[in-house]
């Protein structure tokens, strides 16, 4: 693989504080978007035609906004479109199907998205909040703390970058469509609830009110809140659910996500259960796989027991993670020798298991590093 970066101008930060972002055309509701017009002087179509601009046709250019009378072209778009993502810097991977992008938010505040094209999909990992509360201790992210929550707009923002890099043809592989969204990118999903179920619900809505995208290819992680897990049950979205619970006993789970000492591993995988039973959507367990600490072959029988305690009829599929090495980490990762044997204990009990397959190791792609080198 090779690595190609690109440093784009150095943007300032903005000075930290308790400003809100800019309100956003994706923030607003129907009857919000009716009241922007109004606010602007301007009958709600125009709302209307800069939503499909935004949404339908990916384009965020007032200049090639050319339905909008020229006179207050830039003013309309502006009030609607303010410029929520400053690329900072990008680096690219895989002959140039990987793109990792680190953005500058209005407030100074960085994250990162992740683009990865494959044969049959095109997949954005987006980020939900600057920084993580979680502190989890082997992740880049959570060594930062939390700066703040992310808005819809900021969301679904990275998203509609992505996915305007597929259509013009920005990626290696020529133009194509961005398929999948995974909040698996800097933040904790669920702890910015309101913005990320509204960011999911801007996807899913049909053009010019959202992106259109299918609930089924929008996965969004979690690492285990639990009142929440049992809110999105009853959402009646049907996104699949991943629970990052890299181990599968208390004892270690408590060091590796301290937030097990509030939700235990038996609560845990039983909201999960839940969801897939209310949703009929498979949950997806994500296990990053570390060398010597929770890789053992005793540890997978006991991940097998604890899943197959709520029933055999495919409700979980276990995603095995190579971890991302953080450099001066002392978590590693798992040798392969123990990674297949770790497969192997799990499909031995009948759990569908896959390792998740690697990409832009060159381009520090674990969230987070980007963000602490600058």
């Amino acid at each position: 693989m090779t690595e190609t970066t690109r440093t784009l101008p150095l943007v300032m930060a903005a000075p930290r504080g308790r400003a809100k972002p800019p309100r956003h055309l994706a923030d607003l509701s129907a009857e919000e978007r009716v009241a922007a017009a109004k606010e602007m002087g301007e009958p709600p179509f125009r709302v209307k035609q800069v939503a499909h601009h935004y949404f339908a046709r990916l384009e965020r250019d007032p200049a090639a906004m050319t339905d909008l009378p020229a006179r207050n072209r830039d003013a309309i778009a502006g009030a609607l479109l303010p410029e929520l993502l400053t690329p900072v810097r990008v680096q690219e991977a895989d002959q140039g199907t990987t793109r990792k992008t680190l953005w500058r938010l209005f407030d100074g505040a960085l994250v990162e998205s992740v683009l990865m094209r494959y044969s049959e999909r095109a997949t954005i990992c987006v980020s939900s909040q600057a920084g993580c509360g979680m502190a989890c201790p082997f992740c880049a992210t959570g060594q930062g703390g939390l700066q703040r929550n992310m808005s819809t707009a900021e969301i679904v923002d990275q998203v509609v970058d992505g996915a305007a890099a597929m259509a013009r043809g920005e990626v290696a592989g020529g133009p194509g469509r961005l398929s999948n969204v995974v909040f698996m990118g800097m933040g904790e999903p669920l702890a910015n609830y309101k913005a990320v179920v509204g960011a999911v619900r801007r996807m899913t809505s049909p053009a010019p009110d959202g992106l259109g995208m299918s609930a089924r290819n929008i996965t969004v992680s979690t690492v285990g809140l639990v009142p929440r897990i049992r809110q999105l049950t009853e959402e009646g979205i049907p996104i699949t659910l991943a629970l990052s619970l890299h181990a599968p006993d208390d004892e270690l789970r408590d060091e590796l996500v301290p937030i097990n000492t509030r939700f235990d591993v038996a609560e845990t995988v039983e909201a999960a259960w839940q969801y897939a039973k209310k949703t009929k959507r498979r949950v997806s367990i994500e296990y990053a796989m570390m060398r010597d600490i929770n890789d053992q072959a005793w540890r997978a029988d006991l991940l097998g027991d604890v899943l197959n305690s709520y029933g055999d009829w495919g409700w979980v599929h276990v995603n095995l993670i190579p971890l991302n090495e953080v450099p001066g980490s002392r978590f590693t990762r798992s040798r392969d020798a123990d990674t297949d044997e770790f497969v192997r204990r799990l499909q031995a009990k009948g759990i569908s298991t896959t390792v998740r397959d690697t990409r832009g190791d060159e381009i520090d792609a674990a969230c987070g590093q980007l963000a602490a080198q600058e």
